[in-house]
């Protein structure tokens, strides 16, 4: 029998601690409740958390995330 590998909500993962692995563009638009797309645009458009290249794939660092979340939250409190 083959075992079932459960999905995690990547949204409960950011409020007690980002995983420990690289993100993927399905991971930030769950965590941000942002469609796919705009993610995609966000890069693009160079206002979104920083990614990189893993050949054809991008990926995020949780750290990156973390510090992109803070970056913003202090925009906001700072307005």
């Amino acid at each position: 029998m083959r075992a079932v590998r459960e999905q995690s909500d990547p949204r409960a993962t950011l409020r007690a601690g980002l995983p420990d692995r690289y993100l993927t563009p399905d991971d930030i638009a769950e965590i941000f409740e942002v469609p796919k797309e705009t993610v995609y645009q966000w890069r693009r458009k160079r206002m979104g958390p920083p990614g990189f290249r893993i050949g054809k794939h991008i990926r995020y660092d949780p750290a990156d995330i973390r510090a992109y979340v803070e970056q913003r939250k202090a925009l906001d409190t700072a307005a």
